[in-house]
């Protein structure tokens, strides 16, 4: 099973991942954020739903998104617009794809300041 970690990191945390893996260090797939509340700017309900809709699906038309999801087409093309600029699906042959089974969450919320 292909899993994708959705999570919080800072870019000082990305650099260090990013020269691990130049060294040969496996990495596990993971799609950071600098911040929560990037994540979930990002993330909204209506997106996760594309997710939960195209996890484990393989290659999907958008109109087929719009489908599954119960939504217009011009909206969820707008949200996956959204998804692909930020890194999370993937433009393929003639639509979208995520390439991921399962989606995995991780951030730790801490005291506030």
């Amino acid at each position: 099973m292909k899993t994708v970690t959705l999570g919080v990191s800072s870019v000082e945390a990305t650099r260090r991942r990013m020269a691990a893996a130049f060294q040969g260090e496996a990495q596990d797939t993971l799609i950071s954020f600098t911040s929560i509340e990037l994540l979930w700017k990002v993330l909204t309900v209506k997106r996760w739903e594309i997710l939960h809709a195209m996890t484990g699906q393989g290659e999907l038309a958008i109109r087929e998104v719009a489908r599954r999801v119960g939504r217009d087409v011009k909206a969820v093309h707008g949200d996956v617009v959204a998804l692909i600029h930020a890194g999370v699906l993937e433009r393929s042959g003639d639509g979208v794809l995520f390439p991921y089974d399962a989606v995995h969450v991780d951030f730790t919320l801490g005291k506030a300041a």
